[in-house]
C-alpha cells in the first residue's frame, strides 16, 4: 500500500503539472491570440481560433484525473498507516493540496469559469511539489495525535478551508490582474468577485471549526484549550482577516480592488499559518504537523 500511495502521489503532480500548463496557455495564451483575432479580423477570426484549440477540456480533464489520482493517494495512505493524513507535513502536505484541487473542481463545473485555474491549480501543484520533497516514512503516532476520531475530523474541515480559501485567492489575483491584461482575456470582474466571496463564505466557518475543535484537541492532549501557541495564534489571525473581509464586503460595501487585496492578504495568512510551525516551534511543531 506503500509504494501504491507513492505512485499515486507522482501521477497527481504530473496530472497537476500538465493540467496548470494548459490552464495558463487557455487563460493568457489561447484568449490572448483571440483577441488579437479579433482586433485584425474580427469575431470569426476569435472563433476560429477558440476552435482550433481544445485546451480547456484538456485542463480540466488533467485536473480531473488529479483530483482521482490524489484521492486514491489518501485511501491507500490510510490503509497503510492506519489513521487520516495527520502525522507529519507529508500527509497534510498532499491533504492541502486535495483540498484545493476538490474546492476548485467543484466550483469550475458550478461556474464552468477556468481562468481561475491558471492561479489555483499551479498553486496546488506547488503544495504537491513541496509534499513530495518530504520523507514519506510512516511513524509510530505521538501520544498528542492519538484520538484519530477528533483529529481527523480537525485535519478534514482545514482541508476544506483552506482549499476554499485557495480558491478565494485565485480569483482575487486575477481579479488584481484584469486591468493589465488586454480586455477579454479575463473573466468579467463580477463574476471574479462572486467567486472570491462566495468560497470565503464557505471557508470562514470551516476555519471557525478548525479552531474550535483544536481547542478540543488541545484540551484532550495538553490539558488546556487555548495557550496561545504560534500555530493557535495565527489561525486566529487567519479567521479575523477573512471576518474583516466579510464584515467589510456586506456591510461596508467593500468589492474591488481592496477587497481583492484582503483575500490576497488572507491566503497569505494561511500559507503562514500552514508553514509557522517550522519557523516558530511551539507544541505544534513535532513531526512537522501542520494544523
Amino acid at each position: 500500500m506503500d509504494k501504491m500511495s507513492q505512485y499515486m502521489l507522482v501521477a497527481a503532480l504530473i496530472a497537476l503539472a500538465l493540467a496548470s500548463v494548459f490552464y495558463v496557455w487557455e487563460t493568457f495564451g489561447r484568449r490572448t491570440l483571440a483577441a488579437r483575432a479579433v482586433t485584425a479580423g474580427g469575431p470569426g477570426a476569435q472563433v476560429a481560433v477558440a476552435d482550433a484549440d481544445g485546451s480547456g477540456k484538456y485542463a480540466s480533464l488533467l485536473l480531473w484525473n488529479g483530483l482521482a489520482f490524489l484521492t486514491l493517494w489518501m485511501i491507500f495512505r490510510a490503509v497503510y498507516t492506519g489513521h487520516g493524513p495527520f502525522s507529519n507535513m507529508h500527509e497534510f502536505a498532499a491533504a492541502f493540496a486535495w483540498g484545493i484541487v476538490a474546492a476548485y473542481t467543484y466550483v469550475e463545473l458550478r461556474t464552468r469559469v477556468r481562468a481561475i485555474g491558471a492561479i489555483v491549480v499551479p498553486a496546488a501543484l506547488a503544495v504537491l511539489w513541496y509534499a513530495s520533497t518530504i520523507s514519506p516514512d510512516a511513524r509510530p503516532l505521538v501520544p498528542a495525535l492519538q484520538n484519530n476520531l477528533l483529529l481527523t475530523v480537525h485535519v478534514a474541515v482545514s482541508i476544506v478551508a483552506y482549499g476554499t480559501f485557495a480558491v478565494s485567492f485565485g480569483a482575487a489575483v486575477l481579479y488584481l490582474l484584469r486591468e493589465r491584461v488586454p480586455a477579454g482575456i479575463l473573466p468579467d470582474a463580477r463574476v471574479l468577485d462572486e467567486v472570491g466571496y462566495r468560497s470565503i463564505t464557505v471557508g470562514f466557518p470551516f476555519m471557525a471549526l478548525v479552531i474550535i475543535l483544536g481547542a478540543l484537541w488541545a484540551d484532550v492532549a495538553w490539558g488546556r484549550y487555548w495557550g496561545w501557541d504560534p500555530k493557535e495564534t495565527a489561525s486566529l489571525v487567519t479567521w479575523l482577516i477573512y471576518g474583516a473581509y466579510l464584515h467589510a464586503r456586506t456591510l461596508r460595501g467593500w468589492k474591488g480592488d481592496r477587497s481583492a487585496a484582503l483575500l490576497v492578504l488572507g491566503f497569505g495568512a494561511v500559507l503562514f499559518t500552514y508553514f509557522g510551525n517550522l519557523f516558530f516551534g511551539g507544541l505544534h511543531s513535532y513531526a512537522g504537523i501542520g494544523r
